[in-house]
């Protein structure tokens, strides 16, 4: 029978930061959490401490003029109360105005931008962009505006703008801040510059008071992707010592061993996580599932994990894990049992390939009609190997 093993779904090295801390970095845009509704005095920006101070950029002043006092205070308003319809509304009057002056545009394209994070993010970026083209931003809200386009690129995988982004932030804010190093190096990995991504990660870490634990996750990724199991293996053991008794540590030390071929330590992480009832997501059963289907001799836990986890509706009962299943029946010679959970997976399946292996097991329990009329479910779903379907059918 050709093999049709499940495939495994390992969990994957490339490791993003993780969207809730974008979120939340991204909710900082603008003047902060709330804009400032200030009358024509106060819609100047307020004097904050510089985040920037070896930026060579020269702060412009930041200046409203009378006239457009009272649009930049409703637009305020407007940020405030969530209205991101009349924001962007007096954002555009302001933008396309030829007599409004550089730190009311940018101003309105900062606000626009902010009024638009998580909503419609490509709109987000457009605004932002506008935001330090205009060039009438104090250097915090600038560069906080570059690094937001930085990331914004990286969630839409436009990785080489992104790098762009983040390679202008660091050099024209001349900072270093672990943040946006950390950001450098998850668009060098997406990019495949791994040793540059070593680089860019490595400082981040080392640079920060609060590393994040996305930033090791990426960093071993990124030793896996060089063909660097040891030190990958040893930042994860690291990793998963700090957070002995954490969920997600154990799982990422597990994905780890899986990504450097050792399956052993890998199961053993998983299953002390299933046995204390901690595996609830299908990918984790996935996982254990493919370490067993490859392993050759581990048949009777491949059918036990998946029918714990069809039973737990943790899995779906889908193309993949009914074709787990039968060949676990199968190989563990339990013919019977391989035949209906093929029955059950090959209407579910992307083409032929299940009925085909179904009408083998069929032929070699010699039910030959019912192996004939799943050889031509076969050939109608489509086959790599239409011989062996036509064989069926014609009786050899």
């Amino acid at each position: 029978m050709q093999s049709d093993r499940m495939q495994s779904d390992r969990m994957q090295s490339e490791r993003m930061q993780s969207d809730r801390m974008q979120s939340r970095r991204q909710a900082r845009a603008a003047s902060g959490d709330r804009a400032s509704d200030q009358t024509e005095a106060e819609t100047q920006q307020p004097a904050a401490a510089p985040r920037f101070p070896q930026a060579k950029r020269v702060e412009p002043e930041a200046r409203a003029s009378a006239k457009r006092t009272a649009e930049l205070k409703t637009m305020f308003e407007a940020f405030n109360n969530k209205d991101a319809a009349n924001v962007m509304s007096i954002a555009d009057k302001l933008i396309a105005d030829p007599d409004a002056n550089a730190y009311e545009k940018s101003v309105s394209a900062r606000l626009a931008g902010a009024s638009q994070l998580n909503v419609d993010n490509s709109k987000a970026l457009r605004y932002l962009q506008q935001a330090i083209e205009f060039g009438g931003l104090n250097n915090n809200e600038h560069f906080e505006a570059m690094s937001l386009t930085a990331q914004l690129h990286l969630q839409q995988q436009q990785y080489a703008e992104s790098l762009a982004a983040v390679d202008r932030f660091l050099t024209e804010s001349a900072s270093q801040t672990p943040e946006a190093l950390a950001l450098k190096g998850n668009a060098l990995y997406r990019l495949k510059r791994y040793p540059e991504a070593e680089a860019a990660l490595k400082q981040a870490l080392a640079t920060s008071q609060q590393p994040q634990p996305e930033w090791e996750q990426l960093l071993i990724g990124t030793y896996a992707e060089m063909g660097k199991p040891e030190e990958a293996a040893r930042l994860a053991e690291r990793q998963g010592a700090a957070g002995a008794g954490d969920k997600q540590s154990q799982l990422n030390l597990a994905a780890t061993y899986m990504q450097t071929g050792q399956d052993g330590k890998a199961s053993e992480i998983l299953e002390k996580l299933r046995s204390s009832g901690q595996l609830t997501e299908a990918q984790d059963y996935k996982n254990l599932i493919a370490i067993y289907s490859n392993a050759g001799d581990k048949e009777q836990q491949v059918i036990q994990i998946v029918n714990e986890g069809l039973e737990k509706n943790i899995l779906k009962p889908d193309h993949q894990v009914y074709v787990a299943l039968a060949q676990a029946y199968y190989f563990s010679d339990q013919p019977q049992q391989a035949i209906e959970a093929f029955q059950k997976g090959a209407p579910l399946a992307p083409n032929g390939e299940t009925y085909l292996n179904l009408a083998r097991a069929l032929v070699n329990e010699g039910r030959t009609e019912e192996a004939k009329e799943a050889a031509k479910q076969a050939l109608a779903k489509g086959v790599e190997k239409t011989e062996d379907a036509n064989k069926i059918i014609a009786g050899n």
